[in-house]
């Protein structure tokens, strides 16, 4: 499974390398994150790391690398579309992928995950002030998530 998602994430960093000059590269981290549900298994701590090809006409292809709900190593490779609301810094974005990850006892926590790679949708609302942006991140009906990352 590690060799089909570096694969896919070779396969996006390609795409996103010929899709010309405009744009940026967006690299984020995750600064909070809250469960729905209180539970003392739920790791707050992603440490999530993500970098992000963001081309003008608001196609983004990405990877992130983070620690599941369950300090598991996870891995999310996506493609999708960012929205700019004109005149303003604000945005909503949403990926679409494979989700990797989830593994023994909470393999059966995400939908679809029979044979270690999920699908999944994630939806986000941002802001960018210049180079420096924020993101509120819906994690499904399981978390919210902020993340803060730098464009170049």
């Amino acid at each position: 499974m590690r060799r089909l998602l570096l694969a896919l994430l070779l396969t996006l960093g390609c795409a996103a390398a010929q899709a010309g000059s405009e744009g940026f590269w967006y690299l984020q981290t995750s600064v909070y994150t809250t469960h729905w549900s209180n539970d003392p298994e739920h790791n707050n701590h992603q440490e999530l790391i993500g970098l992000e090809r963001n081309r003008a006409d608001g196609v983004v292809w990405g990877g992130a690398t983070f620690k599941n709900s369950f300090s598991q190593r996870s891995n999310y490779a996506y493609a999708g579309k960012r929205f700019d609301w004109d005149g303003t810094p604000f945005y909503a974005k949403v990926t679409g992928g494979a989700l990797q990850g989830y593994r023994g006892d909470y393999r059966d926590k995400i939908p679809l995950n029979r044979f270690g790679v999920a699908p999944a949708i994630i939806p986000s609302l941002g802001a960018n002030l210049g180079r420096v942006g924020t993101e509120l991140v819906v994690l499904g009906n399981a978390a919210a998530m902020v993340n803060v990352g730098v464009r170049f």
